[in-house]
């Protein structure tokens, strides 16, 4: 199966960056948000990324303008119809997520593909609440979905072969590096990642080290890019506690149980970046200090 046009739904950070992505790959894309304000402003981050990429001479300004027009932002779910591709990235909970897949499962083709961006729900949940659960998989992008490299495509057990095969060239076209996982709590690099954020959040309980020496321990010990706190405040609390309750009710694994404070802190709604408070508080500059 050949995509041409994709459908992106979801206008948040997510939504926008692999919008931004397939504009860019060559694909048209249907953009759309729950209201105009929210659909245009989608397109607006896609602008202003774009506009960054141009002043850094990564691309041109005329590649810039054409990626801006293959992306429609639209409202209505029936504007999705004659997509090849659709890519649901909306608040990782799996009721909403079925009831959006049951509207693009009435509203689109019945070629179309129903992908989820979820990083951690069960895919086969998702599927056979559908009329096509042949036409129904996981194309998991990471955040910023514009810089990150790896795209885990996660078939359910009644996805099709051309199903995956066409996701994973559609990857391909992206310039991403897919991989192949089962479906299963967390795919690859979340069933391994989170354990570990999970265990630096226990070892600040347990006073071993302050969060400071922690990521600079881990970045500096192991080379990692960002330690473990900067990295929970970059995805979010809230995400991360619901990545962790998820992996504990499928494996029962010890390390799966969330950790008091991560808890605590989505309680009071310091859930990172996105708040501009988590571990550590974010000025609007963008400057970091430990939230105290």
């Amino acid at each position: 199966m050949t995509i041409k046009r994709v459908g992106i739904v979801g206008s948040g950070i997510m939504g926008a960056s692999i919008a931004e992505l397939a504009s860019k790959a060559g694909f048209e894309v249907m953009l759309r948000s729950r209201s105009r304000e929210a659909a245009d402003e989608a397109l607006a981050k896609v602008a202003r990324s774009l506009g960054r990429q141009v002043e850094k001479a990564k691309i041109t300004a005329e590649e810039q303008a054409a990626a801006l027009a293959r992306i429609t932002p639209v409202t209505d779910v029936g504007d999705l119809e004659y997509c090849d591709l659709v890519v649901e990235s909306i608040v990782e909970d799996l009721p909403a997520k079925k009831a959006l897949f049951a509207e693009l499962d009435a509203a689109c083709g019945s070629g179309t593909i129903l992908a989820t961006n979820t990083s951690t729900l069960p895919i086969l949940d998702l599927a056979v609440s559908v009329s096509r659960a042949d036409r129904v998989l996981g194309i998991h992008f990471f955040n910023p979905a514009t810089v990150m490299p790896l795209v885990e495509v996660v078939p359910a057990l009644t996805t099709s072969g051309e199903t995956f095969d066409t996701a994973w060239q559609f990857a391909l076209a992206c310039g991403k590096t897919p991989v192949r996982s089962k479906d299963q709590a967390g795919f690859i690099v979340n069933a391994l990642l989170f354990p570990y954020l999970n265990a630096a959040v226990r070892m600040l309980e347990a006073d071993v080290a302050t969060m400071e020496d922690i990521d600079t321990a881990m970045k500096g010990g192991c080379g990692f890019p960002m330690g473990p706190f900067e990295l929970l405040d970059l995805i979010g609390l809230d995400t991360s506690l619901s990545i962790l309750e998820r992996l504990y009710e499928e494996r029962r694994e010890p390390g799966c149980v969330p950790a008091g404070k991560l808890r605590q802190m989505v309680t009071a709604r310091k859930l990172g970046r996105k708040t501009g408070s988590g571990f550590y508080s974010y000025a609007p500059a963008g400057t970091r200090a430990p939230a105290r």
